[in-house]
């Protein structure tokens, strides 16, 4: 079994995509994922599977659709894998609140800016198969908008941090 973290898109937030972390467990489970926990009510969930991230990432997505009746953005991500980008955070000096990471299936841009409206003071970093983001000013005030947004998901370190934590004891 490995230890998974999701992190669903725009559930929970400004009002939008209404999903009840209870309703989540229960979906998990009927996708046979295995001991799911949540963590605050914007989307964040720890389990095992023995499925490969894909074919879990399929399965909560169908699952998600059925329930909501439209789809349901899921980024999917080892627990070693969670726990791999708090220990590359660039910002680990700033505070967890301010800096991002910005999780995505697609492509990486070479730079993260080129097609980005918006930038001010923020700080960008390229990961993995994450975008790092400071945002001096907090993300209320930003008006930074990147391309990755739209197929991506953001948390934040703090988020993170309890996320890595929590799947490693799953």
């Amino acid at each position: 079994m490995i230890s998974y973290v999701a992190f669903l898109r725009a559930v929970n937030v400004g009002g939008t995509g209404k999903l009840p972390m209870s309703d989540l467990v229960r979906l998990c489970v009927n996708a046979g994922l295995v001991n799911p926990r949540t963590y605050i009510a914007s989307g964040n969930i720890a389990f095992l599977s023995a499925a490969s991230e894909a074919e879990v990432r399929t399965a909560l997505e169908e699952k998600l659709a059925a329930f909501a009746g439209r789809p349901v953005g899921v980024i999917v991500r080892s627990a070693a894998e969670i726990a791999d980008v708090l220990s590359r955070n660039p910002f680990a000096h700033q505070p967890g609140n301010r800096v991002m990471a910005l999780f995505t299936d697609e492509a990486l841009p070479e730079d993260p800016l080129a097609r980005a409206t918006g930038h001010a003071n923020e700080e960008i970093a390229l990961g993995r198969r994450e975008l790092f983001i400071f945002y001096p000013d907090g993300m209320g005030r930003t008006r930074l908008r990147l391309a990755a947004e739209k197929q991506g998901t953001m948390r934040n370190m703090n988020t993170i941090a309890k996320m890595a934590a929590l799947s490693s004891v799953v």
